[in-house]
């Protein structure tokens, strides 16, 4: 039986979250349209400044496409399912390769085929956002692309000798020499952002279409997590590799270790498979609690952390306060141990104070030790979406209202 403060941290927590995505979703609404183009904005600085000939990235519409689909369906509200049928019109028209299959990278600002490499990143946020908006609608259309795409990975990225997917493929299908997702990265072949990915998309995927063939797939990409990238001796996520699986950093993601730590548990659990489920319900909880080691005092967590150096990236970024409210709230639910809701708790505190852009709507990219905001950062871009901050506020009410409606059965 939880106590009395709990219950009320968890209602309080609960309507903050609900209010949060109603707010930050208003100003996608408000501000990232493309009338004259369509589509949405490639590029809006922190002062919402449009720059009007950058070019429009697969994986932000991908990301909008799954953030409005689901937001519709966690709330009803029809303005949301109008924006998701923009983002899904415009994924389809100008980033599917009609041609060679698969999804270009990018596009310029009039929607012409820019950059058309293949990145298994993309395509796999294309799946993620793809089915999610199939989950929304039941269009045949969604699904028959999510085939198509899962098709064309499975025979162009797939490595049938080591197991897992390759980042990067030329438009045609061929391995590239250069494969990083952008110029910060490693040029190796197999990465935990690409797999990420993957296994999200290949777990929803599976929700709408429970395929004998994505369930392999999905089963294999758990026990490459759980054999491959989870290190066995510092529990922490392995970041880059080579193909046959050899580690190549010493580099820890704080945001990545708690983020995988749910993501991989909710995968399992969809496949079914309750072997891997318990499995993953254990390195969900050792991950959170290696990764509450790192907590500031302030509830935040830095970005990065060189074992072999011993230095620290302390910038304090969106998605990794986002993800720590969910991986932590996630380990509260398994263990019911109050100190992993008060992480949770304290990471929204975090993005509260110094996070969310009270003036122009959604949140900063981030701040550095001092709290000063990153001035070089956008609030729109290739990498900036609604869907780390969004998903969370969904996951978060959800998983509040679980815990509140057990332990009023219980009671």
């Amino acid at each position: 039986m939880i106590q009395s403060a709990t219950t009320s941290k968890l209602q309080i927590y609960k309507a903050e979250a609900q209010e949060e995505l109603v707010r930050m979703l208003d100003f996608w609404m408000k501000h990232a349209l493309d009338e004259k183009n369509g589509g949405f904005v490639g590029k809006m600085d922190r002062h919402l400044s449009i720059d009007k000939k950058a070019p429009k990235g697969s994986v932000l519409h991908a990301r909008i496409l799954w953030t409005f689909s689901a937001a519709f369906r966690h709330t009803n509200n029809p303005a949301y399912l109008e924006i998701a049928h923009r983002a899904y019109t415009y994924l389809l028209k100008r980033f599917y390769d009609t041609e060679y299959g698969g999804i270009y990278w990018a596009v310029d600002t009039k929607g012409k085929p820019l950059h058309t490499r293949k990145q298994s990143y993309a395509l796999a946020f294309a799946i993620y956002g793809l089915s999610e908006y199939y989950r929304a609608t039941a269009k045949p259309e969604a699904l028959q692309t999510c085939q198509v795409l899962f098709y064309w990975l499975e025979k162009y990225s797939f490595d049938p000798a080591f197991g897992g997917y390759f980042d990067a493929l030329s438009r045609e299908g061929e391995l590239l020499e250069d494969l990083r997702l952008s110029e910060k990265d490693r040029n190796d072949p197999k990465t935990l952002n690409t797999h990420l990915p993957m296994l999200e998309a290949y777990a929803n995927l599976y929700r709408i279409w429970p395929d004998k063939q994505v369930a392999q797939q999905l089963e294999a990409l758990l026990e490459t997590f759980l054999h491959h990238i989870v290190d066995t001796h510092t529990g922490h996520m392995q970041l880059f590799f080579t193909a046959d699986w050899t580690a190549t950093t010493r580099l820890v993601s704080h945001g990545h270790d708690i983020e995988t730590s749910w993501v991989l548990q909710q995968a399992a659990e969809v496949l079914g498979n309750e072997e891997l489920i318990e499995k993953t319900k254990a390195t969900a909880v050792a991950m959170a609690r290696i990764t509450a080691k790192a907590i500031q005092p302030d509830g935040s967590l830095y970005h990065t952390y060189d074992e072999e150096t011993g230095l620290s990236d302390t910038h304090r970024v969106w998605w990794v306060s986002a993800e720590a409210m969910v991986g932590f709230m996630n380990a509260y639910q398994l263990t019911e141990e109050e100190h992993f809701l008060d992480n949770s708790w304290d990471a929204w505190q975090f993005a509260k104070k110094y996070l969310l852009d009270k003036e122009k709507g959604e949140w900063l990219w981030g701040v550095d030790n001092t709290y000063t905001v990153i001035e070089t950062e956008d609030k729109i871009s290739f990498w900036k979406s609604p869907h780390p901050s969004a998903r969370m506020c969904i996951e978060i009410v959800n998983r509040c209202q679980r815990v509140l409606a057990e332990a009023q059965y219980r009671s």
